[in-house]
């Protein structure tokens, strides 16, 4: 599931909740390569260290529901349960949200050359960038769309394509650098399914976003943190975000300033200042930077309940 083409301006179609949208504003025009799924891209397998395959044809739906997924890896399941509406999550496919083309307003109009159009520069960066990003680290300056990707990135998932095994979610969707791409994916490669690592005794995950509305709308801000506190103390903690930058990003600082302390509220409010650690906003989007530490606080509060 990627628009990479297998011919000049073909592109590869699953379930196509996004390229049937791209397809009827004039986005996207080429020819379609329908994916016939194979049987270990559909569905969740189970390792003899418990540990999770997820192919890639796999609906949101599915995983959102899935008891054993939600025992297991409870922040992949939140994170699936949180993303768009019951009828999209019905539909849409794994493979698919990792690989979706940006949501930016410049990207989706036909009439408007955008980097990742072959055009010659980001008109959102001079232009409306109300939702862009805080954190710029590169051309572009649309956030990356895929709320899985936030959430397998504090996972450390590791992603299998027909072309290669084992991709990070850096290598699959890159640093942000190349502002002409969504993914790190070549021309024709696809991905077959995600792998977990073994589950952690004793997790505690959850997952939010910060949206201008009630429901059904793209992130500004979202985040998955998961931890295990034992005897008071942090001794493990993953933070990563999303709507904030071209590509997932880890909150290492955040990470690290709560590593090995003890759980506590004021800790808590240090590491969540921290959450911002290394920002650029853009002159509209440093409102997204108040929304990361207050959501990062709210989850880490969660979490030691």
């Amino acid at each position: 599931m990627t628009s990479a083409s297998m011919t000049a301006n073909a592109e590869f179609r699953a379930a196509g909740t996004d390229i049937s949208e791209r397809r009827r504003s004039g986005v996207s025009r080429g020819p379609l390569i329908d994916i016939a799924a194979t049987p270990d891209m559909i569905g969740i397998e189970w390792g003899a260290d418990s540990a999770a395959h997820i192919g890639a044809f796999t609906t949101i739906g599915a995983i959102a529901a899935d008891a054993r997924i939600a025992q297991a890896y409870p922040g992949i399941a939140a994170s699936a349960l949180g993303l768009a509406t019951p009828q999209i999550r019905h539909l849409a496919t794994l493979g698919g949200n990792l690989a979706q083309r940006s949501r930016c307003w410049y990207f989706r109009d036909p009439h408007i050359a955008c980097l990742k159009k072959g055009g010659s520069d980001c008109p959102a960066r001079s232009g409306n960038h109300l939702y862009s990003v805080a954190f710029d680290l590169g051309p572009c300056v649309a956030p990356h769309p895929s709320t899985m990707a936030a959430a397998l990135l504090a996972y450390d998932a590791k992603i299998v394509t027909n072309q290669r095994p084992g991709l990070s979610i850096g290598e699959l969707l890159g640093d942000g650098s190349n502002g002409s791409a969504d993914h790190a994916l070549a021309s024709g490669e696809m991905i077959r399914r995600v792998e977990l690592p073994a589950p952690l005794q004793g997790e505690r995950a959850f997952y939010r976003r910060a949206i201008s509305r009630s429901h059904a709308e793209w992130p500004l801000v979202e985040v998955c943190a998961r931890a295990v506190v034992a005897d008071g103390t942090f001794q493990f903690i993953r933070i990563s975000a999303g709507g904030i930058a071209p590509v997932p990003l880890r909150l290492s600082a955040a990470e690290a300033a709560l590593h090995g302390k003890p759980a506590s509220a004021a800790n808590i409010a240090e590491a969540a200042k921290h959450a911002t650690a290394g920002a650029n906003p853009l002159p509209m989007t440093g409102y997204k930077l108040d929304l990361l530490e207050g959501v990062v606080r709210d989850l880490l509060e969660r979490l030691i309940r």
